[in-house]
C-alpha cells in the first residue's frame, strides 16, 4: 500500500529554465514569486486539508521552488522513488503549462501505471483537449471547488471502480474516448473547507520538507500569509479568467460562494497567534453585500490582534466601509486595482468606477489612519495606448502630489502577461474588443514559453499597441515610475538606481535578441540564444525586480515573524480524527 495517497505537484512556467534560462522581464515584478512563479495555488492547502480530514494521506511539493533553490535537485529522482495511489499537478493558469505537462510526461515515464490528474481553470477551460493531446495525463479535474469529487476520484481509483458517477471529472475511457461527466459539484457556500496553515505545519514535519510546502522564495523571511472570502466573481472584467461569465461558463457557478464571515474572521485569528505577519484577505469583503462586511468586521472587532490586515477591494469602499474597518482592526491596508487613470480604458477593461470615488476613498482611508494603500496599473488593456500608460504615471505624480506627506500611497505598474486568460471575454472575441489573439490552444501556448524572451511569450496584443509597443511602455513607465517614487521619498536612491539599472540592461538584452530571432538560419540562431541567454546570472538581472524592487511590495512587519512556542504547541498537539475512505 502507497505510504502517501495523492502527491500534489506544483510545476515552474517552463521546466528547463535552469538549462537555458529566458528573458521573462517584469511579468512577476508586482507578485511574491519570480518568473518562474513557483507560488502554488492556494486551493493546494484546502485540498490537502480536506482529504486528510476524509482519510487519504496527502503531500504538497512545490517543484518549482525546489528547482530555483537548488540547481543540483533531482526533479526525475524525486518521481522515480515516490510511487502514491495517484499524482496531481495544477494548470491554474496557462503560465505553467510547460511545466506541467513536462512532470506529466516524466511521471509516466517512470510509473506507467499511476494516474495523473490534473486541475485549475486552465485545465477546466482545455479538459478535452488536453486528454486527447497529451496521452500522459490521465483525468482532468473540472471546476473552482474539487475537494469533494477528489475524494470520490481517488477511492475509486483505490478500488479500481468506473468513473462515470464522479462529478466534475473528465477521463479517457479505453475504447469510448473521452468521456466528459457534467460539473454538478458546485458548492453554495465554502464553510466545510478551509485554509488551515496548521495542517501546513505539521506536513512540514512529516515529511520533513520546509521547501517543498513553501509558497515562495523569501516567504520565510517574509511569512504573507492569505484567507479568502470566495470562490467566483460578481465583476466582468475582459481579460480575467476568474471573472463572473467565465465561472458561469467553464464551473457552472452562477454565483459567488462565500465563506462565512464568522469563519473567515477565525481563519485570520489562527494566523495571528502562529505568525507575526501580514494577513491578506482575498477578495472583497463587501461584495457580498453589507451585512456580510458588516458581520466579519463585528467578529474582527471582538479580538484585536497586532497583524497588519490587507484589504482587497473590487471598487472604492465609502468613507462609512472605512470608518467600520478602522474601528475594527488595529492595522489595516488597502490593495485596489484602478487598471488605468484613464476612465474611458477602465470602463472598457471592466472596472465600473471613475476617479472621484477613488481619490476619495484614498483621503478617507488616510485620514483614518491607514498604514498602506497600495495601487496596482496595468498594461495590455483595451483602449490603452502607449501614450495613456504614460499619462498613467502622469496620475501617479498627481496622486502623490496632493497626498503628500503621507508617504504610503503606492502605486505599481505591470504588464498584462504572459497571457490572456483562456475563457475571458476577451480570449473568446478578441476581435469585438480590438485584440489580436497569437496562441489559442495548449500546444501554442507551450510552444511560447520555450520562445526566449517575454517579448515573444505574450499571446495577444491590441489594435492600439503591438508587442514592441507593449514591452517598450512597461520598461519606459517602469522606469519613470521608478524615477517618480525616488523623488517622492517612497524608495531611496541606492534602490531606484538598481531598477533603473536593471531596466537599461533588459532593453539591451531585449535588442540583442531581437536581432537574433531575426536571423534566417535556425542553427545559427539556436547556436546564438544559447550562449546569450546562458551567461551568468541572466535571469536574475533581467527579469528579477526590474520595474520595481520586490520588496516595494512588502507591507510593514514585526521583527520577530514567527510565535515558535505556539507553533511547536500546534506541531506536537493531539491528531483529531478523520473519517476513514473504504
Amino acid at each position: 500500500m502507497a505510504t502517501t495517497d495523492l502527491i500534489l505537484l506544483h510545476p515552474p512556467t517552463y521546466y528547463d529554465f535552469r538549462k537555458r534560462p529566458g528573458i521573462y522581464g517584469p511579468i512577476s515584478d508586482v507578485v511574491p514569486s519570480t518568473p518562474i512563479f513557483e507560488m502554488y495555488p492556494i486551493g493546494f492547502t484546502s485540498l490537502s486539508e480536506y482529504l486528510e480530514r476524509h482519510g487519504f494521506k496527502v503531500r504538497i511539493i512545490n517543484v518549482a521552488l525546489k528547482m530555483i533553490k537548488d540547481d543540483r535537485f533531482d526533479v526525475e529522482k524525486l518521481i522515480r522513488k515516490n510511487r502514491p495511489l495517484a499524482y496531481g499537478i495544477d494548470l491554474h493558469w496557462m503560465a505553467h503549462v510547460h511545466g506541467a505537462l513536462a512532470l506529466a510526461e516524466m511521471i509516466k515515464r517512470f510509473h506507467p501505471d499511476i494516474p495523473v490528474i490534473l486541475g485549475g481553470l486552465s485545465a477546466t477551460y482545455y479538459h478535452e483537449e488536453i486528454l486527447c493531446q497529451y496521452p500522459y495525463v490521465d483525468f482532468v479535474m473540472r471546476g473552482d471547488s474539487t475537494e469533494k469529487p477528489l475524494v470520490q476520484l481517488l477511492k475509486a481509483i483505490r478500488q479500481k471502480k468506473g468513473f462515470k458517477e464522479i462529478p466534475n471529472l473528465t477521463y479517457r475511457d479505453g475504447g469510448n474516448g473521452i468521456q466528459v461527466n457534467p460539473i454538478t459539484h458546485v458548492p453554495q457556500d465554502l464553510n466545510d473547507i478551509a485554509i488551515d496553515y496548521r495542517h501546513i505545519m505539521k506536513k512540514v514535519v512529516r515529511y520533513m520538507d520546509p521547501v517543498g510546502y513553501q509558497p515562495f522564495v523569501d516567504w520565510y523571511s517574509y511569512p504573507v500569509t492569505a484567507v479568502f472570502t470566495c470562490r467566483g466573481c460578481t465583476y466582468h472584467c475582459r481579460t480575467c479568467g476568474g471573472s463572473s461569465k467565465t465561472f458561469r461558463s467553464m464551473a457552472n457557478r452562477t454565483k459567488p460562494a462565500y465563506r462565512s464571515p464568522h469563519l473567515l474572521a477565525q481563519d485570520i485569528f489562527s494566523i495571528s497567534e502562529h505568525l507575526n505577519a501580514p494577513i491578506m484577505i482575498i477578495g472583497d469583503i463587501f461584495q457580498p453585500g453589507e451585512a456580510y462586511g458588516d458581520t466579519f468586521l463585528r467578529e474582527m472587532k471582538k479580538k484585536k490582534i497586532d497583524n497588519h490586515i490587507a484589504f482587497e477591494f473590487f471598487v472604492p469602499p465609502s468613507r462609512d466601509q472605512l470608518e467600520k474597518i478602522a474601528g475594527s482592526v488595529k492595522y489595516f491596508n488597502i490593495e485596489i486595482s484602478p487598471e488605468s487613470h484613464d476612465e474611458e480604458v477602465r470602463k472598457a477593461f471592466g472596472r465600473p468606477y471613475t476617479n472621484s470615488p477613488l481619490e476619495k476613498m484614498i483621503a478617507d482611508a488616510i485620514e483614518l489612519g491607514c498604514k498602506r494603500i497600495d495601487l496596482f496599473f496595468m498594461i495590455g488593456l483595451p483602449k490603452q495606448t502607449y501614450q495613456s500608460v504614460m499619462e498613467t504615471v502622469d496620475y501617479c505624480r498627481l496622486l502623490l502630489e496632493r497626498f503628500q506627506p503621507y508617504d504610503k500611497l503606492i502605486p505599481f505598474i505591470s504588464p498584462l502577461a504572459p497571457f490572456l486568460d483562456p475563457g475571458s471575454t476577451v480570449f473568446e472575441e478578441p476581435e469585438k474588443y480590438g485584440y489580436r489573439l497569437l496562441y489559442r490552444t495548449v500546444e501554442e501556448h507551450r510552444q511560447a514559453l520555450t520562445t526566449p524572451s517575454w517579448k515573444y511569450i505574450l499571446n495577444y496584443e491590441t489594435e492600439w499597441m503591438d508587442r514592441n509597443e507593449i514591452v517598450a511602455s512597461t520598461y519606459e513607465s517602469g522606469r519613470r515610475l521608478n524615477r517618480l517614487k525616488t523623488e517622492f521619498g517612497l524608495i531611496d536612491r541606492k534602490t531606484a538606481e538598481s531598477v533603473e539599472m536593471r531596466i537599461d540592461r533588459a532593453l539591451l538584452m531585449m535588442e540583442e535578441i531581437d536581432r537574433i530571432m531575426a536571423i534566417p538560419d535556425p542553427a545559427q540562431r539556436e547556436s546564438l540564444l544559447e550562449s546569450m541567454l546562458n551567461r551568468p546570472q541572466s535571469l536574475q538581472n533581467y527579469s528579477m525586480s526590474t520595474v520595481c524592487e520586490k520588496r516595494e511590495l512588502e507591507w510593514p512587519t514585526r521583527f520577530i515573524r514567527m510565535n515558535l512556542f505556539k507553533i511547536i504547541k500546534t506541531l506536537i498537539a493531539r491528531k483529531k480524527p478523520t473519517i476513514r475512505h473504504e
